[in-house]
Parts: C-alpha cells; structure tokens; sequence
C-alpha cells in the first residue's frame, strides 16, 4: 500500500493504492469505494481514480488502483505480466467458464492423470491463439459481449495472441486441479479452463482465481477493505 498520509494534495497529485479485491465485488466497485472515501473523509469533491487491469466478480486478489496524476500510468500498469492461482474443475463445464453460469456435468475425467494433465499444460505454455469467453467485456459492434452472452445470442469472438509464461498444476486432485499462471497482457483464465478442458479429452471452468502479482508489485503488499476503511478513519 503506497500511501502515508491522508493530504488531499497527495492524492490529486497522484497515489497507488494496492487493493485485495473481495469476493464478490467488481473492479468498479473498488474504485467508487475509493471514491467514496475520498468525498467523505477527505471533502475531496473531484477526483479521477482509476483502476489497471480489471477483475472478474468471482476472482480474489491483487487490484492496483491509481488516483488523480497517477491515472496517466494505468497503461503501464496493464502491459505488465500477471500471476494467478486458482482452481480448474474438471468433467463439467458452463456457459462463462466459470461459476457465473450454472454447470452442467457429466464429461469423463476417469482417464486423466496427473501426468496426462501435466502434458497438457505444457501444450499451453509460450505463445497461443485465445478465443476470449463470450461472457467476457470484449466488445461486439460497440456493445460488450458478456450482454449478448445474457441474451443467448450466437457471437464468436475473434482469436487474439497471449503469451503463457508459466503454466504449472500445484494440486491433482480430480475433479479438482489447483494451478499456478504467470501470463501476458489480455490473457483469459476463464478461456484457458476451457480449452485445457477440451484438450484433456474432458470439459473444466474456473472454479477460483486469485490474482498475485502484477509486474513486481505482489498482493502481500496489497490492503483489504476493512483496512483501508481503518486507514481512512484515524485522526492522524
């Protein structure tokens, strides 16, 4: 957390704030809290807050978020590789690729092994083509894709090129497989649940994912809520 005082100054001229996102909440939901707290506990009536890089509602973890002069970094922020934990369901699959959507079950998982898995993950470390989840905010004529998702409309997304850095199985445990990402830019979990699930024979979604690093900055150093809500309270 870059931040030791509580100076409205500081935060027009330009703060990092290093958030461990909630289960639950939107990325947008953490940056209007942030707002929020600097209308009411600082009187700042005005201010741009920004976040980089979004996370989905059901993902935990590390969210940087940049106020006032320091929204002009975003971008530098965004290009910056990330690291994931989380878990794969396998011999199921849902509508998002991830528990969003109902899942529906029944797809083989007897002749996976953790060998066999483990080749499979190999088969997706470097550069790859990536359809991104049609439940995703990637835009359609304008509109995001996750509305025509909701509607039950037919769209296919175009391929975009991600890089895999490391793509490693810390737990095998069927129907469960715990894993270990460290990604590109643009790079979708939610895809690659999907597509690992296609290339073992099977079906899987997301059933957790947990951000842990954005470049260097690590969610260790990152404040909960309730933290930042103490931060905000003290008298200094």
């Amino acid at each position: 957390m870059l931040l030791t005082d509580k100076n409205p100054e500081t935060f027009l001229n330009g703060a990092l704030l290093l958030i461990d996102k909630p289960l639950g909440w939107t990325s947008f939901d953490a940056v209007k809290k942030i707002k929020a707290l600097l209308r009411h506990r600082l009187g700042i009536k005005k201010i741009k807050v920004g976040h980089a890089g979004t996370l989905d509602p059901l993902a935990t973890g590390l969210l940087i978020i940049c106020t006032g002069k320091k929204t002009r970094e975003i971008d530098s922020y965004q290009e910056k590789e990330k690291e994931y934990t989380g878990t794969f369901f396998m011999g199921a699959t849902t509508p998002s690729s991830d528990l969003e959507t109902t899942p529906e079950a029944g797809l083989p998982t007897d002749h996976i092994t953790e060998e066999i898995a483990g080749a499979a993950a190999e088969k997706f470390t470097g550069q790859i083509e990536q359809v991104p989840p049609l439940f995703s905010a990637k835009k359609i004529n304008g509109e995001r894709a996750y509305f025509h998702a909701r509607r039950g409309e037919e769209t296919v997304l175009k391929a975009n090129t991600v890089t895999i850095h490391t793509f490693e199985i810390t737990r095998f445990a069927l129907p469960e497989i715990d894993f270990r990402v460290v990604c590109s830019k643009g790079t979708y979990i939610r895809a690659l649940a999907r597509d690992f699930g296609l290339e073992l024979g099977s079906g899987a979604y997301l059933k957790s994912l947990r951000r842990t690093r954005i470049g260097e900055v690590k969610v260790e150093e990152a404040w909960s809520i309730e933290q930042l809500e103490d931060f905000f309270k003290k008298e200094d």
